[in-house]
């Protein structure tokens, strides 16, 4: 079991997967940060993307777009190194070189996914709080912030607001590992069906087409969840003081999903969607492809090459 644990073909997913991820984001980091601002900011205006960066940059300088990226990369960097290591370590223990199917990838990503939750959450929550420290909101109630970086927002918020407040989100961050597993099973599934049997790689095309693909099905499924989820990490939000943390946090989603619903309709729920469309199902190709280059190279050179691809 140690061995299956810690293994070389496990960390290689890990470190492809983290690496391209990471560079994905980089390049696509801008069409998050209007994404996040829609959000966040009920009463900015939703316009095309394009659009609200223009307004950002106008109104806030032109680095504007790139605020808080070294802790979005940092967050995103171990969330994504253990996804990918707890996904292939539970898959590759669990099938034992049979062919995987899609309720297998979409249970492994479950587990994967809840195990990354629990782990990363205060990185997301500091990271959120850095990157829409300094913004210009257009809604008078968000208070402001004032963090020097990633350790002292740690230390305000532990002393401020309790070690709790680390992990706001979670429970909706727990409804989301849906997404990933969609996303992986959706992907898994196309890639099996590209291959056809056949122990080859997938062409940067194939896989930037299919990554494309998964990540559109589970962003558009699981968005409304995704938007509750950046505004209690914010930490705006007053939260229930019942003795059950489940209960507080059931009556807390369902409040501002209704609350947001109310305010401005059911389209209020998608608010952003566009943006987030575009910045994570362009990095979520990105990211498949560079993971996939990077992963097919690294085993290449370790000789596990044409047996590996079947398992995969």
């Amino acid at each position: 079991m140690t061995a299956e644990v810690f293994s070389y073909e496990s960390l290689v997913h890990a470190v492809s997967g983290a690496v391209g991820s990471v560079t994905a984001m980089t390049v696509f980091f801008p069409l998050d940060t209007a994404r996040l601002r829609l959000q966040v900011d009920e009463n900015r205006k939703a316009k095309s993307t394009p659009a609200i960066l223009a307004d950002i940059v106008k109104e806030e300088g032109l680095l504007a777009p790139y605020r808080g990226w070294f802790p979005v990369i940092c967050s995103l960097c171990c969330s994504n190194f253990v996804y990918f290591y707890c996904f292939h370590w539970m898959k590759a223990s669990w099938l034992k070189s049979r062919q995987s199917t899609p309720s297998t990838d979409l249970i492994v990503g479950i587990v994967a996914g809840v195990i990354n939750v629990l782990l990363t959450t205060p990185l997301w929550v500091v990271n959120t709080r850095l990157k829409l420290q300094g913004s210009k909101f257009h809604n008078s109630d968000i208070r402001p912030t004032n963090y020097s970086g990633i350790l002292d927002a740690f230390k305000q918020i532990v002393r401020k607001e309790g070690v709790g407040a680390l992990w706001n989100g979670t429970f909706p961050s727990l409804l989301l590992v849906l997404n990933p597993a969609i996303q992986f099973m959706v992907y898994e599934g196309l890639k099996r069906q590209l291959r056809r049997g056949a122990s080859r790689e997938l062409s940067s095309l194939e896989a930037f087409i299919i990554g494309a693909v998964a990540k559109a099905v589970a962003t558009i499924v699981t968005y409304p969840l995704q938007t509750m989820q950046s505004v209690l990490r914010f930490g705006q939000v007053n939260t229930p003081t019942e003795k059950s943390t489940l209960l507080s946090s059931l009556q807390t989603l369902q409040g501002l999903l209704v609350n947001r619903a109310r305010k401005h309709g059911v389209s209020g729920l998608f608010k952003g969607l566009e943006a987030k469309l575009l910045q994570t199902v362009l990095t979520a190709a990105l990211m498949f492809l560079l993971y996939e280059k990077i992963a097919s190279s690294t085993f290449r050179v370790m000789g596990l090459s044409s047996g590996h691809y079947k398992r995969r």
